[in-house]
């Protein structure tokens, strides 16, 4: 079932959520990579196969085999690196922000696709995580990289929202 037609299957005090994925769907400040990748990448981060399976869906003709590897690459790298480096920012002890991490995270450096689209899905899922010292640090890259606010919030809506279904559905199906 397409991304639409399952959000259409939120409860009715999930209108707005419901409006929202069709305004996703819509978005134009987003190229059609980044906004299939996004939705699928957080999809991925969500963990709620239902909305895995309906984002998979979706984007399966709209995304390379490339591009879709990388979002859902994305979701797991930062499902990995959001625990950790959320953990080192918050104890009280800094002595961990200058230990190695030890952690294999090499599809950073080769996503396979332009490094900034990548970036963008990590700083969603990132966003969805709450892990403030990965946004602070993907958004720095991307800012370098010359991407304007507006993606940059576009990309943290597409994140907002996704996590609002994947909450939504999974306490109302």
């Amino acid at each position: 079932m397409p991304l639409k037609e399952f959000a259409g299957t939120l409860p009715d005090f999930a209108k707005d959520i419901r409006l929202n994925v069709g305004s996703l769907l819509n978005e134009t400040v987003l190229s059609d990579q980044r906004k299939y990748g996004l939705l699928l990448a957080c999809a991925h981060g969500s963990g709620h196969k239902p909305l895995v399976e309906a984002t998979e869906a979706e984007v399966a003709d709209k995304l390379s085999p490339e591009a879709a590897n990388a979002a859902r690459a994305a979701a797991a790298v930062m499902a990995m690196n959001n625990v950790y480096y959320r953990f080192t920012h918050l104890a009280g002890n800094d002595e961990y922000q200058r230990m190695p991490a030890k952690l294999r995270m090499n599809v950073i450096a080769a996503p396979g696709i332009d490094k900034v689209d990548f970036e963008l899905f990590s700083l969603a899922v990132s966003a969805m995580n709450g892990c403030g010292m990965c946004i602070d640090s993907h958004e720095q890259v991307l800012k370098k990289a010359g991407v304007t606010a507006e993606v940059i919030q576009s990309s943290v809506r597409v994140a907002s929202v996704m996590k609002a279904v994947a909450t939504v559905h999974a306490v109302s199906a």
